[in-house]
């Protein structure tokens, strides 16, 4: 059985060029993870390809196309998977957007596979092969991550990406923040690998240097000590994402810090009480976050702190105040985004009742377009602010006050930061509301 999986090329790389270079990439688990779950018995001459570094061939030859979706890149997956389609290939869609929207992603797929796959995949490709493929699947009440094959890390260039020592240990979170995909798509249950299949994951790669994809690594503190407990004797360095409560946690942050954390992606949102409580991240204490990144950076763990424009509280001032207190408090990559109300989010839903989404042109989904009418300023004010906190938080100077002084990796740090800055300042060539006008 000749099977293609396809990831469609994402917001970041629609335009020629694209913004990002490839070597800021990390390889992603979606398409590796399913090659694995083939059964053996149908003896699958298997193809991964991942459109955002490479050309996909419209004319290619498939027993199954299979495509991942996610929400910004749900009109390319359409388009290929129609193409396919009238070629006479059965197509299969999955993914976070499918997840939340399987009625929508029907109208272009012979089937669609509705949450985790991990049980689903192979009783799909086992009824394609028996003639009797269902148009749906839908993960199991009994899903698990324990005892799963080990991605198959070979069906992907390895120089086309920053690594392709990517790993996960867990899957999902236990919070239900109002603009977040997950506890809509999959509910607020964590999954996890035993630590020790982890670690034989890991031992695999042979590399001393591995990124956790896993969206809250901490959401089970009693998991995520045992994890890092396992860490320490592999000496590796590594990455991830956390929220604030780690920092918050003494004991949990000195094991992550002995097994081998260099940097954390954590998402601060916003630094007004009213916005995080209103956007259902109640965790997040504002008037804590500086002692939160005092924290991390007293281990040397180096920080890409996240902040989110757009929410309700938000008025024109907030672009400058959030720039100059990444800038203030030395986060070593910031990021700034737009609110998204993701389609199945809580937000959607009330953005949606108050009449207030501008656009389904899912390809906008993607944390820089505006896609909603903004409570406090226009939609221009709001993606014009984003744009301006990027550089003011990029700017040369800006760059030099945060990394001054930093012992936490300072030339990644600051190659990293060159990288960013082209970003922040190629915004307005790539990012446009023209199909709002």
């Amino acid at each position: 059985m000749r099977i293609v999986l396809l990831s469609p090329k994402g917001p970041l790389y629609r335009h020629r060029g694209g913004i990002f270079k490839k070597s800021l990439r990390y390889a992603p688990l979606t398409l590796t993870t399913l090659a694995a779950l083939v059964p053996e018995e149908l003896g699958g001459e298997i193809t991964a390809l991942d459109e955002g570094i490479q050309e996909i061939d419209p004319e290619l030859e498939a027993d199954l196309v299979g495509i991942t979706v996610i929400t910004g890149t749900a009109p390319r997956a359409y388009e290929w998977a129609d193409l396919f389609r009238e070629r006479g290939t059965p197509v299969a869609l999955g993914g976070p957007h499918v997840t939340l929207m399987p009625e929508e992603a029907a109208e272009h797929a012979d089937s669609v596979v509705v949450g985790y796959a991990e049980e689903s995949w192979p009783r799909l490709l086992r009824d394609l092969a028996g003639g009797r493929l269902q148009g749906r699947y839908e993960q199991g009440p009994a899903h698990s991550l324990a005892g799963m094959p080990l991605p198959r890390r070979d069906l992907l260039p390895r120089g086309a990406y920053l690594t392709t020592n990517t790993v996960e240990a867990t899957r999902g979170c236990c919070h239900d923040c109002e603009f977040c995909v997950v506890p809509s798509a999959w509910g607020t249950r964590p999954f996890q690998k035993p630590v020790e299949e982890v670690v034989e994951d890991i031992r695999s790669l042979g590399s001393r240097r591995i990124v956790f994809l896993d969206l809250n690594l901490v959401a089970d503190t009693e998991y995520a000590g045992a994890l890092f407990e396992a860490l320490i004797p592999l000496n590796v360095s590594w990455f991830g994402l956390s929220t604030v409560l780690l920092a918050l946690n003494e004991r949990l942050l000195d094991l992550c810090a002995r097994s081998g954390c260099r940097g954390l992606l954590v998402g601060f949102e916003s630094l007004s009480e009213e916005s995080v409580r209103s956007a259902g991240k109640r965790f997040n204490t504002p008037g804590k976050y500086r002692e939160v990144i005092r924290r991390f950076h007293d281990k040397h763990i180096s920080l890409m702190g996240c902040f989110v424009f757009g929410l309700d509280e938000d008025k024109p001032e907030v672009f400058h105040r959030t720039a100059e207190f990444a800038i203030e408090e030395k986060i070593d990559l910031p990021r700034f985004a737009i609110a998204t109300p993701f389609p199945g989010t809580p937000l959607y839903q009330r953005l949606e009742t108050e009449g207030r989404i501008l656009t389904r042109d899912w390809s906008l989904y993607d944390g820089q377009h505006v896609v909603f009418q903004p409570k406090h300023m226009g939609v221009e004010d709001l993606l014009r602010g984003t744009e301006r906190a990027w550089k003011r938080a990029y700017g040369l100077r800006s760059v030099g006050r945060r990394l001054v002084g930093s012992y936490r990796q300072p030339f990644q740090a600051l190659a990293l930061n060159l990288g960013y800055r082209y970003y922040a300042h190629h915004l307005d060539r790539f990012y446009t509301c023209e199909a709002l006008a």
